[in-house]
C-alpha cells in the first residue's frame, strides 16, 4: 500500500519536499495550497520595482504537479486545521487523510499592533496582491512625474520602507536603481523623489557579516536612499510617519518588512508556539509531539544542532524540506533518524541593476557585477528547474489527451 503523504504550502520548502519525496515510488503525494501559484518572493523587489513582471515570480502549481506523472495531486483549498488523532486535514472543501504530514505554509507580514495605523497606511512583499499594489503605485508615481504632475501638492515625494532586513534594502536599492535610470527621462524631477529606509535597530542587515553591511551601505549610499537606523516609528496616517523621538516624515507610500509571523493556519493548530506564531519542533522538526507530523520553513521556529536561531530564508526552508523528506523515507524504512542540522550556506544581496554584495561558506566574499551573475545564476536554476517541471507536465497532458480521444 501507498504511503500517504500531504504538504500544505506551495512555497520553497513545499516544493523542495515534493521533488525529494517524489523519488520514491511507493508514496502518494497530494500539495495543497490557497493560492494556485508558487510565489518567488525572493525576486519579489524586481517585481515590486517594475524590473521583473509576474511570469517571472510566479508559477501555476496544478502544471506543476502535472510534471510528476499523476504521482503528485494538487488542491487549490486552504486547509483550516489538522487532526492529529484521525491523520486528516480539513480544507474548505473536503478532508484529506495522511500517513504522513508535512506544513510549509510559510510566513506573512507582520504588522506590528504596537505600530498605529501600519496596517492600514503600508504594503507587504509576503503577499503576492499586496506587492502588485505597491507595484501599481510605484509605477503611477513615475507617469505622474513624467506628467510633471504635482501629487499631493507638493513636487517632492518621499517613499519609505520599513524595516533594513534583507527584503527592505532590496526593495530600496532596486526603486532608487529605477529612479536613477529615469533620470533621463524625467530629468531634474527624478530628484524629487526620495527612498527612506527606517529600521529601529542601529544598523542595516542586523545580523549579517561586517563586509555584507558595510558593502550594502556604500552601494545604498551612492544610489541616494536615506537611511534612518535608530528609528523608532510610533504611528502613521495617510501622509505622515510620526517618529517616537517627536520627529515625522511626510511620505507618498510606506512598503513594511519590518517583520514576519506564521501563517494564519498556526492557529488552529494545537502545537507549541513562539511570540510570532511560528511552531516551536523537535530537534527532528516534528510538532505536538508526533513523529509523522513535521513543519518546515518559515512557519516554524528552526534552529542548528547548537541551537542558533535560523534565518527565515528560502535557503533555510529547502534545507529543512530535503531534511524532513529523507526523514520520513528512513522512517518508513524503519531507520532511526538524526537531529536537523543546517547552516546557512552563502547570503547574496541584489543592491539595484547588475549589482549584489554576496558572501559564500563564510570565506568567499564578492561584489559588484561578479555578485550579480553569481545571484542570477542561482536563481535561474531554480526557474529553470520549476520551468522543465511544468513542462513535463504539459506534454505528460498532452499525451493524455491523446491517448483518450483514441479510446
Amino acid at each position: 500500500m501507498n504511503t500517504k503523504v500531504v504538504i500544505i504550502g506551495g512555497g520553497y520548502g513545499g516544493l523542495r519536499a515534493i521533488e525529494f519525496l517524489a523519488k520514491h515510488q511507493d508514496m502518494s503525494i497530494t500539495l495543497i495550497d490557497k493560492n494556485p501559484y508558487h510565489y518567488l518572493q525572493t525576486e519579489a523587489y524586481g517585481y515590486i520595482a517594475g524590473r521583473f513582471d509576474v511570469h517571472d515570480i510566479a508559477i501555476d502549481l496544478e502544471k506543476w504537479c502535472r510534471g510528476f506523472k499523476n504521482r503528485v495531486d494538487f488542491f487549490y483549498e486552504k486547509a483550516t486545521c489538522i487532526d492529529y488523532d484521525s491523520q486528516t486535514v480539513t480544507t474548505e472543501k473536503q478532508q484529506v487523510s495522511y500517513n504522513y504530514l508535512v506544513i510549509a505554509t510559510g510566513a506573512q507580514t507582520n504588522f506590528f499592533s504596537f505600530i498605529e495605523g501600519l496596517r492600514e497606511n503600508s504594503y507587504g512583499v509576503k503577499n503576492l496582491m499586496r506587492a502588485y499594489n505597491f507595484r501599481k503605485e510605484f509605477e503611477n508615481l513615475i507617469y505622474k512625474k513624467l506628467q510633471n504632475e504635482e501629487i499631493n501638492n507638493t513636487d517632492e515625494i518621499n517613499l519609505a520602507i520599513g524595516g533594513a532586513g534583507l527584503s527592505g534594502v532590496e526593495v530600496a536599492a532596486e526603486m532608487a536603481h529605477v529612479i536613477e535610470n529615469y533620470a533621463k527621462t524625467l530629468g531634474e524631477r527624478a530628484k524629487k523623489i526620495k527612498i527612506y529606509l527606517i529600521d529601529a535597530s542601529d544598523t542595516i542587515l542586523p545580523g549579517m557579516s561586517p563586509f555584507i553591511i558595510t558593502n550594502t551601505q556604500k552601494r545604498l549610499e551612492k544610489l541616494g536612499v536615506n537611511i534612518l537606523t535608530s528609528a523608532f516609528i510610533q504611528k502613521l496616517d495617510k501622509s505622515a510617519i510620526y517618529f517616537k523621538n517627536g520627529e515625522q516624515l511626510d511620505y507618498h507610500f510606506m512598503i513594511f518588512t519590518g517583520g514576519i509571523k506564521a501563517s494564519d493556519l498556526n492557529t488552529n493548530v494545537s502545537s507549541e508556539k513562539n511570540r510570532i506564531n511560528q511552531f516551536i519542533p523537535d530537534q527532528e522538526l516534528n510538532i505536538h509531539g508526533t513523529k509523522n507530523v513535521f513543519a518546515v520553513g518559515d512557519c516554524v521556529e528552526i534552529k542548528d544542532i547548537r541551537g542558533k536561531l535560523l534565518p527565515p530564508t528560502a535557503q533555510i526552508a529547502e534545507k529543512s524540506a530535503e531534511y524532513v523528506a529523507n526523514t520520513i523515507s528512513q522512517r518508513i524504512e524503519g531507520k532511526a533518524g538524526k537531529p536537523f542540522h543546517a547552516d546557512v550556506s552563502g547570503i547574496f544581496v541584489a543592491l539595484g541593476g547588475k549589482y549584489a554584495v554576496g558572501e559564500m561558506f563564510g570565506f568567499v566574499r564578492v561584489k559588484g557585477y561578479t555578485a550579480y551573475l553569481l545571484k542570477k545564476a542561482i536563481t535561474h536554476a531554480y526557474f529553470l528547474g520549476l520551468h522543465l517541471r511544468i513542462n513535463a507536465g504539459y506534454k505528460n497532458r498532452i499525451k493524455q489527451a491523446q491517448s483518450h480521444h483514441a479510446i
